[in-house]
């Protein structure tokens, strides 16, 4: 069985550590991909970490972890919330999602507090900081097992 997991990051989480650093933190995404790259080398697990500001790339990815991937970790930011060509590309996913937000959403704008990537995702983490991103790989090691 496959130990790939696909951690995939949306709109401008290339802005991790500089964009509104009192939602966000400080942590870059590098940050973020090396302690992932930490967690899974301890759980024997193979990541691979993409970002991008393009739907139709993060769409490619997931089509791409259907034939390679055992599972997804997935922070579509706010494709989260306008999103169902995302949600219809992870309908098509056969291994567990799970979905990570940085920020609470449910403490921010109205228009964040729904997800259309949630009504796929096995799990959620919101609210956490950057330390949901290793929580969620932790939490997919056990679901792989």
């Amino acid at each position: 069985m496959s130990r790939l997991v696909f951690i995939l990051n949306g709109p401008n989480l290339n802005l991790l550590g500089k964009r509104q650093p009192e939602i966000y933190g400080s942590d870059t995404l590098a940050d973020v991909e090396a302690a992932c790259r930490r967690i899974a080398e301890a759980a024997e697990l193979e990541i691979r970490f993409h970002q991008s500001n393009r739907e139709y790339e993060l769409i490619d990815w997931i089509h791409e972890a259907r034939d390679c991937a055992a599972g997804i970790i997935i922070n579509p930011a706010a494709f989260t919330h306008t999103s169902v060509a995302l949600l219809d590309a992870l309908n098509c996913f056969e291994g567990p999602v799970i979905e990570v937000h940085i920020s609470n959403i449910h403490k921010r704008e109205a228009f964040r507090h729904h997800s259309y990537v949630s009504l796929r995702a096995d799990g959620v983490i919101a609210g956490l900081g950057v330390a949901g991103y290793p929580l969620a790989l932790q939490h997919m090691q056990r679901l792989l097992e």
